[in-house]
């Protein structure tokens, strides 16, 4: 087994969502879709979009003083932020700046990650467990936010239907007890323009058979990879919290890998893709109701734009 020396844990999680609620049916009365369309192909029902004069950075920090709440922790305690998103406040200053002003959390260093879209949130985990490995951090707050709403073309049906947005964060801190952390791990590219923003202000592009091909394939890939250097057998992992890309992909996921369903929680029939968030609001919607217990082996895997992709298996301790 490999894995960090340094056990680590998720302390606390948190979500923020838009109040605006978007069904299908109001996608179909502006665009050549329908309802029944979208449920076929996507699973999608409903999407969340943020007001305009509300912004990422906002969603990010209202996420995030949920999770140091679960934590018991307050800013003050925070030595590092990490923001994950494609679809930052402006280009500078640091969206992870920015959060950082709005909850006070004067210690924290700043660092953003911005260009493996969806999987940014994959990346910022990873990321925030090796920073616990040195004596400068004890707790680290990761954020991932995305306003998908703000580079989706109104009339590009391709898009328009799938994405959301929202924001999810998680507090890691340095593991009590040594059984547990993160065990190993999992990450691949390959160049790809099937999924891109060409250029400034200009939107989101996706070709949505590609993301598929690539998704099904690489995403149950790379757990069995991460699975295997971790040491746990993957029909023994407890919890699988995926990209919320498009539910057929998570069950795709899923059934390739031969693990039951009912292992994966899926947030995208109500939120739609929320691109960084997406595996947020999966760990959330699992860590709040108490359903990740001591000893619990988990898989948090990403596909984004890129591609680029990840994967991490944590015991939790």
């Amino acid at each position: 087994m490999s894995g960090l020396s340094v056990p680590v844990v998720i302390a606390g999680t948190g979500v923020h969502l838009p109040p605006d609620v978007v069904p299908n049916a109001e996608l179909a009365s502006t665009l050549d879709t329908s309802d029944e369309w979208i449920v076929r192909h996507t699973g999608i029902r409903t999407r969340r979009r943020l007001a305009p004069a509300e912004s990422t950075s906002g969603m990010g920090a209202a996420a995030a003083r949920q999770a140091l709440a679960a934590a018991g922790l307050t800013a003050r305690d925070v030595d590092a932020i990490i923001v994950a998103t494609y679809t930052p406040d402006q280009p500078l200053p640091s969206t992870a700046l920015i959060v950082k002003e709005r909850l006070g959390a004067d210690r924290a260093l700043t660092l953003d990650i911005t260009q493996a879209a969806c999987a940014n949130g994959v990346q910022a985990l990873f990321l925030a467990a090796h920073l616990l490995q040195t004596p400068a951090a004890r707790t680290v707050l990761v954020v991932a936010a995305d306003c998908a709403s703000r580079v989706t073309d109104p009339a590009d049906r391709t898009t328009r239907v799938f994405f959301g947005d929202a924001a999810g964060a998680a507090v890691l801190t340095r593991a009590r007890s040594p059984q547990g952390g993160l065990l190993g791990w999992d990450f691949g590219a390959e160049l790809s323009y099937d999924v891109e923003i060409p250029a400034p202000g200009a939107y989101l592009r996706m070709n949505g058979r590609a993301v598929w091909n690539t998704a099904t394939r690489c995403l149950p890939d790379s757990i069995l990879r991460a699975a295997d250097e971790a040491g746990v057998p993957v029909e023994e992992i407890t919890h699988f919290f995926l990209h919320q890309a498009n539910l057929n992909i998570v069950t795709a996921a899923m059934d390739k890998l031969g693990v039951p369903r009912t292992r994966a929680p899926v947030t995208v029939d109500t939120l739609g893709n929320t691109g960084s968030a997406g595996v947020f609001t999966a760990l959330h919607e699992r860590f709040t109701t108490g359903a990740v217990r001591p000893g619990d082996t988990y898989v948090v895997s990403a596909i984004g734009a890129g591609f680029q992709w990840g994967t991490l298996c944590f015991r939790h301790p």
